[in-house]
Parts: structure tokens; sequence; C-alpha cells
């Protein structure tokens, strides 16, 4: 029996059985949008030279199942073909090669079938071997260049932020000077000139003034976010009383309270008797936390507690007990935070709520700072909020912050008998 002219004699039903077979597989989801051409690739070639090698022929036969399985390979690989789909549509193609001649064989002798049936499985599996060796090329090739482009569009992206944030900076340390010359020519105009018959001129002016300072503290604002975005903040740790830190801002604040009729309670009864941190940064810590709860408050009160408390447990033989941090905690009986919203309160220039209940002079950067800076003073930061009942913020510090140029020291709390 010549199976080899059968094969080539059947080769054309063979193809269109392969094809018509692989576009209607569920399994091979690559093909469904593939021309007829794009599916069968090289597959004509790949039957002639089996049929070559099933006549004893081999010139050139062997070299034309390398070329175009390998070549089969790369293109599966472009088409985006999983390698199981690959296995699979050469699965469909032994079975109906097998199929179509099916009626030869059973004319055959033994030894016929058995040689034609062995050369077949060698030489297809010779081809899906070389294919999956060129596929595997390919996609490492295509993961390599995708790597390449994430590794320049990276770059490209740091740079842009790193050009967006030195633009802002220069912008924004560029109009604090025009702007700071206004306001204090405007204060001195306004102390100048009080008489009656400038009235209206002194109304534009202290308009001018308080439009001024918003800017100046928006600025102030986008510039410190941008300072800690960069890395260019740097702590300046010295031994300090909390308790008078917090008093300072109590009474910084106590006049933007009383116009709202908002009291300010402080309880600091066990408050540490000092803490080593940065005076400025915790100050801009609670200055904020504290304006925000006046601002948000309608009526009630704000309450400010400060207390040492002990994250590790004593043991059996060690009954003493270790404190190595502190909390500030700011609650106030304000409109309080709605629930989508409490994840992105630290979001710079994020702005929670309906429009009805947001501020004119909102700049959403006031908690985006206070999260870096927190961070910064390498503690954390817990929100519980309530709407229409309030919230409470509440700043967990180390003792001790630490520092290439400071040591960790012990510090006993102080019970103090201050409430005010």
């Amino acid at each position: 029996m010549d199976f080899s002219q059968e094969l080539l004699n059947k080769l054309d039903s063979i193809v269109n059985n392969w094809v018509e077979a692989v576009r209607q597989d569920g399994e091979l989801e690559s093909t469904r949008e593939l021309t007829y051409k794009a599916v069968l690739d090289g597959l004509p070639s790949v039957l002639r030279a089996i049929a070559q090698i099933l006549s004893d022929c081999e010139d050139g036969a062997h070299q034309t199942i390398v070329e175009k399985s390998l070549e089969h390979g790369v293109i599966r690989a472009k088409q985006g073909y999983d390698p199981t789909e690959v296995a699979r549509e050469y699965r469909i193609l032994r079975q109906i090669i097998f199929a179509h001649l099916e009626s030869d064989l059973l004319q055959g002798s033994s030894a016929q079938v058995l040689q034609a049936t062995r050369i077949i499985d060698m030489a297809l599996d010779d081809v899906i071997g070389r294919c999956f060796n060129s596929y595997t090329e390919e996609r490492l090739q295509e993961l390599e260049k995708l790597q390449s482009q994430v590794n320049l569009t990276n770059h490209e992206l740091t740079r842009l932020v790193d050009t967006h944030r030195d633009n802002l900076a220069h912008l924004a340390h560029d109009l604090k000077n025009p702007l700071q010359s206004i306001l204090i020519s405007s204060d001195l105009f306004l102390h100048q000139h009080n008489t009656q018959d400038t009235v209206v001129s002194l109304d534009h002016i202290d308009r001018v003034l308080r439009n001024g300072r918003k800017l100046l503290h928006l600025i102030n604002d986008a510039l410190e976010v941008s300072r800690h975005e960069a890395g260019q903040v740097t702590l300046q740790p010295e031994v300090i009383d909390v308790c008078v830190l917090i008093d300072n801002v109590v009474d910084t604040l106590t006049p933007s309270a009383s116009e709202k009729d908002l009291t300010i309670t402080v309880d600091y009864e066990l408050a540490p008797k000092q803490v080593t941190t940065d005076p400025l940064r915790l100050e801009q810590i609670i200055t904020n936390l504290v304006s925000n709860a006046i601002r948000y408050t309608e009526t009630g009160s704000i309450t400010i507690t400060c207390q040492v408390e002990c994250s590790n447990q004593p043991n059996q033989n060690d009954k003493t007990e270790h404190f190595d941090h502190f909390v500030i905690a700011i609650t106030d009986t304000g409109i309080g935070i709605d629930p989508e919203d409490q994840a992105k309160i630290f979001d710079p220039y994020f702005r929670g709520g309906s429009r009805a209940k947001r501020l004119p002079d909102s700049t959403g950067l006031g908690l985006a700072i206070v999260g870096r800076l927190v961070q910064l003073l390498q503690g954390e930061i817990q929100l519980d909020s309530q709407v229409n009942v309030g919230s409470t913020f509440k700043v967990t510090l180390p003792l001790t912050v630490q520092t290439p140029e400071v040591k960790s020291v012990g510090v006993t709390p102080v019970h103090r008998n201050n409430k005010r």
C-alpha cells in the first residue's frame, strides 16, 4: 500500500476538515477571529513533507518539517495562542489524518500499518516539539520587549512626576513673594487708613487680605505636600513637654472656636512627662486636626486627650508595664465623614461628602499633610466617624522618634491631674 500517495490525494480534504474543526472547537478561542488563511498557516507543506517521509523519499522533507514547524510556533505566539491551544490543534490534526487514512490502513498488512502509523506519529511529534520551542522563544522575546517598554514607561512617568513636582514647587515659591508683598501692603493700608471716608476702600482691601491669606495658605499646603513626596522633609527631634505644646495650639485656636460657641476641652491626666519628637511637625498635626474639627462642627465641643499606652503585655516574670508610645485623640461633634469617603480623606485634594457639606475654603490638603507628617514621625493615624454624630482622629506616636542622631531612651508616664 502506498500510504504516501493516499495522504497526498486526501490532503485538501484533511486541511479543510482540520480548519473547520479547530474553528468550531469551543476550547480554541484564539481561532474565532482569525481568517481561514491565518488558521491554515503552513499545514499543507507539513503534510506534504510527512507524505514524502512515508514514501521513503526524505530529500528535503525533514528540513521542510523543521522550517514550517518553527514558523508555526512563531506565528501562533504572535496570534496570542495559549500553549494548550497549540497542543489541542495538533491533537485534532492527528485525529483527522488517521480518520481519513483509516480505510486505506485497513487494507494494508500489519507491518505496513505499524510502519505508517509510527512515521506519522514521529513526524507530528517532531513538529509539535519544534513548534513549542519556537513558540516559547517568541513569547520570551515578547516578554523582554514588554519589560523594556514598561521600564521606559516607568522612567518617563517618574520624570514627568518629578518635573511636575518641581514645577509646582517653583510656581508656588514664585507666587509666595508677590503675594506676601500684597498682604503686607494691604495690612499697612488698613492700619493707616481707618477713617469713615475710606470705608468702601477698606472693605475692598479687607477682601484682598482675606482672599490673599487663603491663597497663601493653599500655596503653603501645596508646597508642604510636594516636599513630603520629594522626601525633602527631615526630622529635627528634641525633648519636649507635649502638654505645653497642646496648650499652645489650644490658645491659638480658641478664638476660632469661640466665634462658633464651641468649647475645647483638654485632658492629659495620663500624658507623658516628656517625649522626643519634632515639635514643629507635631504641632502641625494637632493644629490641622483641631482646625478641621472646628470648621466642621457647628454645635457642641472638641475634646483633646493625650495619654501613654502600653503596646507590649508584661510577662509573668516582669509585671512592669513598658510604655513606648503615646496617643493624641481629637474628638468633635461635627457633621462626620461618610463611610465611603473615610479611606480617601488622606489623599491630596480629596474633598468628601456632598457639595452641600463642603466648605468653600476647603482645599483637601489638610488631612493629606497630617497623614504624611504622622508617617514622618513614625506613627499611625486612625479614624472613627459617624455621619451627623462626630469624628475622632487618633494619632499614635512613639515616645522617642528614631533617627540616626537620636538614641532610644526610656520614658515613664506621669499621671497629671490637669484637665482643661
